[in-house]
This record gives structure tokens, sequence and C-alpha cells, in this order.
């Protein structure tokens, strides 16, 4: 077999493609010329938009450049926000007045250059990190007009911009120390709560994994509940007041719960489990009623069922109700909350199919180990609100309830 030789480029020069060499980088030049488009058109951002697209400006390589010029009026020195030499506008987002009507045509202007070349948004969301790194470089209204834009960016869902490149960078501790973050922030939530609702808002953070840390925006000696709360009424911002509230109320429910779980899994002395719902209470103010249905659900979600056995179920949640019994009698201290345990009772069983029939021993147990008073039960049969399953849990729990009536007479 003849072996074949690869042939060679010998004596030959290879010549160095011109894609493979480096142009030198001139920021300067561009911002220059971007600058020029803005004074020619007499800042009509209309007309500076059709420009920038007919232009042949290298915005892939200046992109960060450009938004220096739209926010700044010129370019800044590397790595600040401070002015570098060059041509300036004055027609920058931080040259408008700090109001909605004067900021939002930027945004709008923002978006068409967007929708045209959507690889800008990484260069946006580059030099809004930056710029909001170093909140304390601005003045209160620029920093006013930041926290504007970046509500309006958000209400007007420009284009990608991602939520946490914005909120993130505000955390940084000097910052949040010296109340910027919560200046910034205040504004932000004003401006877009006027056109969203508190849901988006809160869809907007937790998207930019703020949901949970509300708190973080203060610094680290007012960071309480109280202090949020007199802060954003201050402010006019009740609706997240309430919000908060409401976050942290559910937040201390799961606690709870989660405690007690634990405990009665554990199966813990009965007294030591009411010490810890007792304290719970106190620590996180928990109302009465919602005490009485964490109780239950959680005493009834430790029963172990088994299967389609009804009458191994009914003599498992009946000894669960007897274990547990002085626990639910600790805390249902009036016939109000008595009747919300009945209501529990009667949701669960009518929920559960297997519960179904079970609802006049349950009752009948609670009261025979003095958690329900016979008051409270006659009221249930005769005024009871809750509609789920009632006439059928009614009529079954007819001859308990006359037995009652007979008993009484008696007596």
């Amino acid at each position: 077999m003849v072996s074949k030789e690869k042939p060679t480029l010998g004596g030959t020069r290879i010549k160095t493609r011109k894609r493979n060499i480096a142009a030198p980088l001139d920021p300067a030049s561009f911002a220059d010329a971007v600058v020029q488009i803005y004074v020619d058109n007499a800042g009509d951002l209309e007309l500076v938009a059709k420009s920038i697209e007919s232009s042949d400006l290298n915005f892939s390589r200046y992109g960060d450049t450009f938004f220096e010029v739209v926010f700044t009026g010129g370019r800044t020195q590397p790595g600040t926000v401070k002015p570098d030499d060059g041509e300036r506008h004055s027609h920058s987002v931080l040259d408008c007045e700090a109001k909605r009507e004067a900021i939002l045509p930027s945004v709008l202007y923002i978006q068409k250059i967007l929708r045209r070349r959507p690889f800008l948004i990484k260069n946006l969301e580059n030099v809004m990190r930056r710029f909001l790194q170093c909140l304390e470089l601005f003045e209160k209204d620029e920093s006013k007009k930041l926290s504007i834009f970046t509500a309006l960016a958000f209400s007007q869902k420009l284009s990608g911009l991602p939520p946490e490149t914005v909120f993130q960078p505000l955390l940084k501790d000097n910052l949040v120390a010296k109340g910027l973050v919560l200046s910034f922030i205040t504004d932000f939530f004003k401006e877009y709560l006027v056109e969203n609702s508190i849901d988006d808002l809160i869809l907007l953070l937790k998207r930019g994994k703020m949901e949970d840390n509300l708190l973080d925006f203060f610094p680290s000696a007012k960071r309480t509940i109280q202090a949020f709360s007199e802060h954003f009424t201050k402010e006019g911002l009740p609706i997240l007041v309430q919000y908060n509230e409401k976050k942290v109320f559910d937040v201390k429910l799961r606690e709870m719960k989660s405690a007690l779980t634990t405990q009665i899994a554990e199966e813990t002395d009965v007294s030591e489990v009411i010490d810890t719902v007792k304290q719970c209470v106190k620590d996180a103010n928990l109302p009465d009623v919602e005490v009485v249905r964490i109780l239950w659900d959680v005493i009834m979600d430790a029963v172990q069922w088994s299967g389609k056995n009804q009458q191994q179920n009914a003599n498992a949640a009946l000894r669960q109700v007897k274990t547990w019994a002085k626990l639910l009698s600790a805390f249902c201290t009036s016939g109000k909350l008595e009747l919300e345990l009945i209501y529990k009772v009667q949701t669960q069983c009518y929920d559960d199919a297997k519960l179904m029939k079970l609802f006049p021993e349950i009752v009948r147990s609670l009261y025979d180990l003095d958690v329900l008073a016979e008051d409270t039960i006659l009221l249930w049969f005769q005024k009871g609100t809750n509609l789920k399953g009632r006439q059928t849990f009614v009529k079954a729990l007819e001859p308990f309830v006359n037995w009652l009536e007979e008993a009484e007479e008696e007596d």
C-alpha cells in the first residue's frame, strides 16, 4: 500500500485576518457622537430614537457608555458616576424634574431602543447596578429621579429588566446604614403603586428575592416591625403596612404550628405543650381563635389513619382527642372559642369522607372531657352558621342533644 504524504504550506506566509485584530476602544468618541445626536434633535426623544436607529454607531461595544449618556448627559469616569471629559447634553434622566410625567418619556425612549437592540438590556443592567451601588454620590433629588425611573421601568415592563438587578445592589451595608436605601425604596414603592396593585408589587419583590426581607432596607437600629409600620404609615403607604403585618402574622402561625407538630409527634407532656403555646401567643400576639384552629389541625394531623377501616380510624381519632383534651381545654376558655372548635370539627368531618360519620362521637367525647360546654353544643345545634354538612350533622347529633335536654330538665 502506497502512503500519501499530506500537503504542506512550506514557504507560505500566513496572513492575520482583519477580524482578529483588536480595534482600540474609544468610548469617549462614541459618547460624543451620541451627545451630538441629542443636541442636533434638541432633546426630542422621538427624533433622537430615530437618529439612533439609523446610525452606524457600535452599540454592541459601547452599550454601557450609551446608557451613561442617557442617564447623566455624557460619559462618566470608569467605575464611578462622576462626569468625564467630553461633550454633554441637558436632556438626560438626571436633568429632568423629579416627576413621573418628566421621566416617563425617557423610559419609553429606552424601550424603543431595546426593541431594536435587545442585547443592550445587559448594558442597562450594568449601568443601573453601578449607579445604585453608588447612591451616596448622588444628590437627594437625583436619587429620587433614579427611583422614579426604576419604578416606571418595571411598571412599563421594560424589556427583560430583572428585578434582582435593582434590589440586590441596594443592600450594601454602608448605603443601608445611612438610610439612603430606605429613602430610595420608599420613593420606588410610592411611584410603582400609582398604577399597580399591592399584589403586583409583591410579585415584583418576590422575583427580586426580597419578598421576605423588607426589613433589610432599614438601618439595623430600626429593623423592627414597629419601625416598618410607623415609617410607611407616615409615608402614606398603609397598604404596605397591612401586607407586612399579615406576612409577619402568617410566619408566626407557621412557627407555632411547626413547634406544636414536633411536640405532639414526640408525645411531649401536655403541660409543656401548653407552656409552648402560651409563649407563642405572647411573642406573636396571636388571636385566641387562630390558636384554637391551629391546635385542632395539629392534633388531628398527627393521627395515624389506617386506610378504609372505618372503626380503626374512629378509634384513632377519639384516642387522639382524649390524649390532648387538656390542651384544647386550656385554650377553649369561652363559649365563642368552644363554638369555633365545633366549627373546625364540622369542617374536617365534612371535608374528609372517612370522618363523616364521626362528628357526633367527637363532639360527645369533647363534652365528656370537659372541653365543650352543654350551652355551646346547644347553640351550635340551634343557630350554627357553618353550612358545611350542617343538615347531616344536626340530624346525627340530635340523639345526643335530646339526651342533654332531658338531663337538664331532670336537674
